[in-house]
């Protein structure tokens, strides 16, 4: 599915979101910034958007990985485009299975990309597993805004509107169906909190973006 979507991939998250998911990038990256990392990793990269926001960090070397080798190819793109190719390396891999020695990262980001994982207790677990002790974890995901009118919109808009559009950009019928589906599973705010505690991770945190429709967790290993 994420193959068949990456040619309308960014488009249409920078149009379905007005432009917002930009601004929730930087956030993350004022965030990563702060703890001045060597190495990031960047779990579930898609086409980059935040590993080449992450250039900003000042970091020796961010690495990229996701499941989708359509997604990788246009990231790849956009890195030689933005001459970042001696900073930021794509790889395809598994976020559930990642390649990398205990111990690895600095840091570690994932930007709506955690609902997509298939088991995310073992993704946190090999998350937590390559972060070098004392290393941050950092997500930006949807999640569900809880006060009117916002609620309604919310809904309104993640149930028929982006589904309709998603579907006639992408040609792609399951697409942002999917979206919406993934991410009312998700277990958002306290209860995400609680399976990063579980996990291992400390000095949990969560701040609520643009009335609800985004949050930013942060840990620490």
């Amino acid at each position: 599915m994420f193959d068949d979507i990456s040619p309308s991939y960014d488009f249409l998250n920078h149009t379905l979101s007005f432009g917002i998911d930009k601004l929730w990038r930087k956030k993350v990256v004022k965030l990563v910034k702060a703890t001045h990392p060597d190495t990031i990793l960047d779990i579930a990269t898609g086409t980059a958007d935040l590993a080449i926001a992450l250039a900003k960090t000042n970091a020796r070397q961010i690495t990229g990985v996701d499941i989708s080798e359509g997604m990788l190819k246009i990231g790849r793109e956009k890195i030689y485009a933005n001459g970042f190719q001696n900073k930021i390396v794509l790889e395809q891999g598994n976020s559930e299975f990642l390649r990398f020695a205990d111990n690895s990262f600095d840091a570690a980001t994932v930007s709506f990309g955690v609902r997509n994982f298939e088991n995310i207790n073992k993704g946190l677990n090999e998350t937590y597993r390559v972060l070098k002790p004392g290393g941050t974890l950092t997500i930006l995901e949807f999640s569900h805004p809880e006060s009117f009118p916002m609620k309604q919109l919310y809904h309104i808009y993640f149930t028929i509107i982006c589904p309709a559009l998603g579907r006639i950009v992408s040609k792609n019928p399951r697409a942002y169906s999917y979206l919406h589906e993934s991410v009312a599973a998700f277990p958002s705010g306290q209860d995400f909190i609680n399976l990063l505690t579980e996990t291992g991770f400390n000095n949990t945190s969560w701040k609520v973006l643009t009335l609800g429709i985004s949050t930013i967790y942060s840990a620490i290993k």
